[in-house]
């Protein structure tokens, strides 16, 4: 079996992480952090997966910040996902966008992207006691699970 590593942001309401617990059980995958204090060698893994919030339209700074501390890798396989309050799936490529150029410019071939709604309570949604209650929910978790599946390496 192909060794995966999935390296996440996750803080607010811990949805990127539920999602990625969820991929990371169907691969086999390895689960970091990168708040932790992480040496990786990019050689031991096959198949990257990175993984945040989006805020402002993007993934959160420090998963930007993380990644362009990456060496050039060559043709290594990557996949992105994300959990967003406002989440769509015609927008998500947009969101995706400015972490898909950073992983590209590094050498990443990305093979797939998902997404999903999480929870919030951030800014205005506040005063409304959060967005998107109870999610990722069950469907959240299956899709992300069905999203592995399809991308996993054997």
């Amino acid at each position: 079996m192909t060794k995966s590593i999935i390296i996440t942001h996750s803080y607010h309401h811990r949805n990127t992480q539920k999602i990625a617990a969820a991929i990371a059980a169907i691969m086999d995958a390895t689960l970091v952090e990168i708040k932790e204090d992480l040496t990786l060698n990019l050689d031991e893994y096959e198949l990257f997966g990175f993984g945040a919030g989006i805020d402002g339209g993007k993934h959160y700074p420090e998963m930007l910040a993380y990644v362009t501390t990456f060496p050039s890798v060559q043709n290594k396989k990557a996949f992105i996902f994300s959990t967003s309050a406002t989440f769509s799936e015609k927008r998500m490529p947009g969101e995706h966008k400015a972490l898909r150029d950073l992983l590209q410019a590094k050498g990443f071939v990305i093979v797939g992207e998902f997404g999903c709604k999480g929870f919030t309570t951030r800014s205005i949604f506040n005063w409304v006691g959060g967005a998107n209650k109870g999610h990722p929910n069950v469907d959240d978790l299956i899709n992300a699970e069905r999203f592995a599946e399809r991308i996993k390496l054997d």
